[in-house]
């Protein structure tokens, strides 16, 4: 059965305080992506989009120039391409500093799993980013 240590057993308390030093690390990481902004654009720069390492929107910059009344399409358009600019560079970031925390398991910013198309998932599957295969915050399958 179990021994709780010694010559090929198993110590139980090593894991828990590894699994507890994992833990604080990760939620160091996600406190730092919620200060940390990232910067997306489009057009060129006539948009730019602000985001936090969350996701969120923080703020939108609208240069004059891509201003015309009789093309508001345009316009719309810019401002979603630098949003997305800026959710995919975030999410870019989240990876890499979550990654190495996960310890390359799959589906935590390790390795992915086999014909996992959307790569590396963070812990939780999300972390303010919806996902366009599905409802915010589900995997595809």
């Amino acid at each position: 059965m179990f021994d709780g240590g010694g010559a090929g057993g198993f110590d139980m308390s090593n894991l828990l305080a590894q699994a507890q030093a994992m833990q604080d690390q990760l939620m160091k990481a996600q406190a730092d992506l919620e200060t940390q902004e990232v910067e997306g654009s489009a057009g060129g720069g006539l948009v730019a989009a602000v985001v936090s390492g969350t996701g969120e929107l923080l703020r939108l910059d609208i240069k004059k120039e891509a201003v015309d009344p009789e093309d508001t399409e345009t316009l719309a358009d810019l401002i979603v391409a630098a949003v997305r600019d800026a959710s995919e560079n975030a999410k870019t970031a989240a990876a890499q500093a979550m990654g190495p925390l996960a310890g390359g398991l799959p589906g935590f910013g390790g390795d992915a799993v086999p014909g996992d198309a959307a790569g590396p998932q963070l812990p939780g599957g999300s972390i303010g980013f919806s996902n366009p295969s599905g409802p915010p915050g589900q995997n595809p399958v």
